[in-house]
């Protein structure tokens, strides 16, 4: 079974995983095929400096999504990866991915909805 691993830690939130799929989907306006969450700004008390915030993006997998299966299977990686700004999105079997993580970072290990 193949997946997307994200380290959200280090998403941007600059949409790019967003645009490739739409396009390449060709899905009208108010559908995705990924869609950008974003949770934030929270601040926390009792924390000093730049600690005190925290702001994130992770991109969530909906049910258009196929993870781009005619790339994958000529063994390209999916548009929403390949187009990642920040480079923290990887594709592949996932048991290889959850092996990615470290737990030193935030990580989101998602997975399409089978059809």
């Amino acid at each position: 079974m193949n997946g997307i691993l994200i380290n959200y830690e280090y998403c941007t939130g600059c949409h790019s995983c967003e645009v490739a799929c739409k396009k390449r989907l060709g899905l009208p306006e108010g559908e995705f095929g990924i869609k950008l969450t974003e949770t934030g700004p929270f601040e926390y008390a009792g924390k000093a400096g730049e600690g005190r915030w925290e702001w994130s993006w992770l991109p969530v997998l909906t049910k258009a999504c196929d993870l781009c299966a005619d790339r994958t299977g000529k063994g390209k990686m999916p548009l929403c990866v390949q187009h990642c700004q920040a480079w923290c999105m990887y594709s592949g079997e996932v048991s290889e991915l959850a092996a990615k993580i470290d737990g030193k970072t935030r990580w989101a290990l998602l997975v399409p909805q089978e059809r």
